[in-house]
């Protein structure tokens, strides 16, 4: 009976090579005997599966398929082994199908959320933070078995942790599913920890907040996250920093904002005033006629830049302190000033 190749790779008579390859990882993938042990159905499709890509990958072969519906002389890859052409593509199928027993997997990260003052933020400091911890069992050191007893080999792998299937011209090794590739299995858990090989406990740390972080800003301490399966690679712990916002002082980026109330008469005569600073209080002069809403800038005594030197700016914005409380002799004195000024 005449095979129809596009239908058994479930593509259009029109496919690109492309999709030709794509259908062929995909199919090759489900039916692969390593995945389908001592299943002779997924075998034949196997091989099904190879005869029609290797016809439909040549374009010669291809073209003549579809003039005469038959290519004289097609073998079955699966057969005689792997041409040139498929080295690379089986290279990426096995690395997808076996390539998650090979790599270590980490341990996850983990999230803590640190609160600290303005000032602390802005000149570093040196927090102590307690974080829950997975240490090795104290009764069995992290073997999981209960003290006195011994692992027993497994019978599958015969404890090699792997189990090898050959198929023609190469053998592969897969993780023996039974003992996860360990080799042995426990009959007699550790009673204290449960079989797991360690305990939930805390575990003090000492942070080194630098100068310059912002809230949101993130501070990686390796290895302190979770642990991994093989207990050799856990993953990290990120502090993530929230900064409590300040009664006087406010940050935008590397520069701060203060906003000082003048009273009117010092606007108009100029004067000096006192402003504060993160380094403490600093004299600032105001030139006569200064207006409402005039900023000055004071160079460097702004927050550390995190990346790089030096420091941002201080901004200090003028408003004008309009007195409520004034006396009869008060009064009068701002009404003849204020005729003298709108005659003037």
């Amino acid at each position: 009976m005449q095979k129809d190749y596009y239908e058994i790779l479930g593509v259009d008579r029109n496919a690109t090579e492309e999709e030709i390859k794509k259908a062929f990882r995909k199919l090759a993938l489900k039916y692969h005997p390593d995945r389908n042990p001592g299943d002779k159905y997924a075998e034949e499709k196997f091989k099904e599966i190879n005869e029609a890509y290797e016809v439909l990958s040549d374009p010669e072969k291809r073209a003549k398929y579809d003039r005469y519906g038959t290519v004289d002389g097609v073998d079955s890859v699966f057969d005689f082994g792997f041409r040139t052409r498929f080295d690379d593509l089986f290279d990426d199928l096995f690395s997808d199908f076996f390539g998650r027993t090979r790599r270590t997997k980490r341990g996850e990260d983990l999230k803590y959320n640190l609160e600290i003052e303005f000032e602390e933020a802005v000149f570093g400091t040196e927090k102590e933070i307690e974080i829950p911890k997975e240490e090795k069992c104290p009764s069995c050191g992290g073997t999981r078995i209960e003290p006195g007893f011994k692992p027993n080999v497994c019978p599958v792998c015969g404890g090699r942790g792997q189990i090898r299937y050959s198929h023609g011209f190469f053998t592969i090794n897969k993780t023996c599913d039974t003992c996860y590739g360990e080799g042995y299995i426990i009959k007699n858990p550790c009673r204290e920890c449960k079989g797991r090989g360690y305990v939930k406990t805390k575990k003090k740390l000492n942070i080194k907040i630098p100068p310059g972080v912002d809230t949101g800003t993130r501070l990686r301490v390796r290895g302190e996250g979770a642990k991994s399966p093989s207990d050799t690679h856990p993953g990290d712990l990120y502090i993530v920093i929230h900064v409590r916002p300040h009664s006087i002082f406010e940050r935008e980026g590397d520069d701060i904002i203060v906003k000082v109330d003048v009273d009117f008469p010092l606007l108009c005569l100029g004067g000096e005033i006192k402003v504060p600073t993160l380094n403490g209080e600093m004299n600032l002069h105001i030139p006569p006629g200064t207006q409402p809403g005039k900023v000055f800038r004071l160079n460097g005594m702004g927050i550390p830049k995190s990346r790089g030197y030096g420091r941002g700016d201080e901004l200090v914005y003028i408003n004008v302190r309009v007195p409520t409380d004034l006396t009869e002799r008060q009064k009068r004195l701002l009404e003849e000033l204020y005729r003298e000024l709108r005659n003037s």
